[in-house]
């Protein structure tokens, strides 16, 4: 792979496991100096930098509650030398409890909406001082913006939010260089898949109507994610690129 984004910077959040990760070290891999930020994991944040730095970039792991603006100010604050500049922001990390929507309270609603949508905002105020030349702000959805999906009420209208948000945030940061898109995943099998129920039933039913199936990894939304950071796709914002190896054009 040739590194084509030799010399950038990027911060991912939610960038220890699962899709964060894979974007980081894809990122890292075309040329990046990566930081990453994590809630819980921080053996695998550390971890996740020692690949960073086994290929040559610098990278450093920040521990942070996205949801929460004191929080995202501090992390900020906190970045080393290098990443004085940004070029590339993923906003990644997100949560939500998979329960019927009767039963979600109003403290559900405040989580999702806060890690998943609201922390978007947070990241691209933080980080707009620090791309004053332009960038690229990412942010990672789900097929539950747009469809129903059993027990994932709130998560699902959180990232419609977020997405929503997400065309603002082109229309207003376009005069200043910065492209604002989103990469909505199918079906993915992370550890957060984990926590769903019906779990064999969602890859069985991927896997059967994906054209480009049968799995979906998160190397495959890192690639979408790359893409969209590739000096070509600077006409694009505002868009939502979906990656779901054709599942949604299957009935």
């Amino acid at each position: 792979m040739s590194e084509s984004l030799s010399g950038k910077t990027a911060l991912v959040t939610g960038g220890s496991r699962g899709i964060g990760r894979a974007v980081a070290l894809k990122l890292a891999r075309a040329g990046c100096n990566v930081a990453i930020v994590y809630h819980n994991s921080h053996d695998e944040a550390e971890a996740v930098c020692q690949e960073i730095r086994s290929l040559g970039r610098k990278a450093q792991a920040l521990q942070a509650d996205v949801s929460d603006t004191a929080i995202v100010g501090e992390v900020f604050a906190g970045l080393n030398p290098e990443f004085a500049h940004l070029d590339f922001v993923i906003s990644n990390a997100a949560t939500g409890v998979l329960k019927p929507a009767l039963e979600l309270t109003v403290k559900h609603w405040r989580r999702c909406m806060e890690t998943n949508a609201l922390a978007l905002n947070l990241l691209a105020q933080n980080a707009v001082p620090r791309m004053p030349n332009g960038g690229r702000i990412l942010a990672i959805s789900s097929l539950g913006a747009t469809r129903a999906i059993p027990q994932y009420a709130f998560i699902g209208a959180s990232k419609a939010a977020m997405e929503s948000l997400v065309r603002s945030l082109a229309q207003e940061l376009g005069p200043r260089g910065i492209r604002v898109n989103v990469v909505s995943a199918g079906v993915v099998d992370t550890d957060a898949l984990k926590h769903f129920p019906n779990r064999e039933q969602l890859l069985e039913e991927f896997s059967r109507r994906a054209p480009a199936g049968p799995t979906l990894t998160p190397e495959d939304v890192a690639d979408a994610v790359y893409l969209l950071c590739q000096p070509e796709a600077d006409k694009i914002t505002g868009h939502t690129l979906v990656v779901d190896a054709g599942y949604c054009i299957s009935g």
